[in-house]
């Protein structure tokens, strides 16, 4: 047993092979766990980028893998945890096996929420995969939802030559951006072509989806991208859930000798208790959840600003800083919002948020523009 680790702590097994999962093997390894470690993922695939699926997986069929592992881990895929007994200190899979653990951290993260089975969601690597050779034969395609992953989607479908029609609930990714970059994006993809209709949807069926108005939007494709559901129906009987949340402490911790991290899991930020279902939060919860399985009040606390990005209709934008952001920004390197262009935003508690829109600027160099409010060093710009 290393000295870093925690007396009794022999097996660990992480449930969810996604970055969460991949992220919390890695970090237990280099924090010094050398004991049995087990990753359980239901999907029959190694761990992917899941990001890449709406960017560069549905436009040109881009790199979807990541690195393979070094962390050493028997990997169980294919099958998923159905049951917890938290005194038992068993996981329950799908297969009939029960899992015997000492620790153990659960990112079994997010499922796609669905708008009845004549809609395609965008979830999993199975889903991207049929998305993309949908959108290969160029069908009229209704997007529901334009939060950042329905808008992906429709620019993608765009590209691949089709007529886009996004049903949408409110200005596109307003409540995930504010207004002002909510506008900056509505306009490039209405100049892309996209049709917006407003309106909420009420269903899908035979190739049009109905609005609560009785308005139908017809098309030979409909995707849905409506938001996630969090993978805790296992957990139903463990009593780690609140108000059927999974609700973690600022070190991931839900229970003795149990952590969460990722999309999952809920954890107090900026005095609210919520979910951040961003690729890298989940690296960073993951990152802090590790360490507290072995090291308990030790272990640092979650406490990074979220990076975000996206890529759609021309636009790459790159933010660092808790979205959405009030009001107009400062621009600290360019004049238009639609780039090149370095934007700052200042919430009223002090914290700053910084925003690259098709701007050469490494994270870091973002990351103090956030904090500073100022252009850090000389930056190179894309046109």
């Amino acid at each position: 047993m290393s000295a870093a680790q925690t007396p009794g702590m022999h097996r660990v097994v992480v449930v969810g092979n996604g970055i969460a999962g991949q992220t919390a093997c890695d970090s237990l390894r280099t924090a010094g766990f050398d004991g049995e470690l087990t990753v359980v993922g239901d999907e029959p695939v190694p761990a992917y980028s899941r990001p890449a699926l709406s960017k560069a997986l549905l436009t040109d069929g881009g790199s979807h893998e990541l690195a393979a592992p070094a962390h050493g881990a028997t990997e169980l895929l294919g099958v998923a945890a159905v049951g917890l007994g938290v005194a038992a200190r068993t996981v329950r899979l799908d297969d009939g096996r029960d899992l015997p653990f000492d620790g153990l951290v659960i990112a079994t993260g997010t499922r796609a929420r669905r708008l009845g089975q004549d809609a395609l969601v965008l979830r999993t690597l199975d889903d991207a995969l049929l998305l993309r050779d949908r959108l290969a034969a160029r069908p009229s395609v209704a997007v529901v939802g334009a939060g950042p992953l329905g808008m992906e989607v429709a620019s993608a479908a765009v590209q691949a030559g089709c007529e886009v029609t996004v049903v949408a609930d409110t200005a596109p990714m307003r409540p995930q951006f504010g207004g002002y970059l909510s506008e900056v994006f509505t306009t490039a993809a209405t100049a892309a072509g996209v049709k917006i209709v407003y309106g909420t949807a009420a269903g899908v069926d035979a190739g049009a989806v109905t609005l609560d108005d009785g308005t139908r939007v017809t098309a030979e494709l409909v995707v849905a991208a409506i938001g996630d559901i969090p993978n805790v129906e296992w957990l139903q009987d463990s009593g780690l859930l609140t108000d059927g949340r999974l609700v973690a402490d600022t070190r991931g911790r839900v229970a003795p000798g149990i952590v969460a991290a990722g999309d999952v899991a809920h954890l107090p930020v900026r005095g609210i208790v919520r979910r951040i279902p961003l690729w890298n939060s989940a690296i960073e919860q993951a990152r802090v959840a590790a360490v507290a399985l072995l090291r308990g009040d030790d272990a640092p606390e979650f406490d990074a600003d979220p990076y975000f990005w996206t890529e759609q209709f021309g636009l790459h934008l790159k933010a660092i800083g808790h979205l959405p952001v009030d009001g107009d920004p400062t621009f600290l390197a360019g004049e238009d919002p639609h780039g090149p262009a370095l934007l700052h935003w200042r919430h009223p508690d002090g914290a700053g948020v910084a925003v690259a829109i098709n701007h050469r600027i490494p994270i870091p160099r973002l990351r103090r523009a956030a904090a500073t409010g100022q252009l850090p060093g000389t930056v190179t710009t894309s046109g």
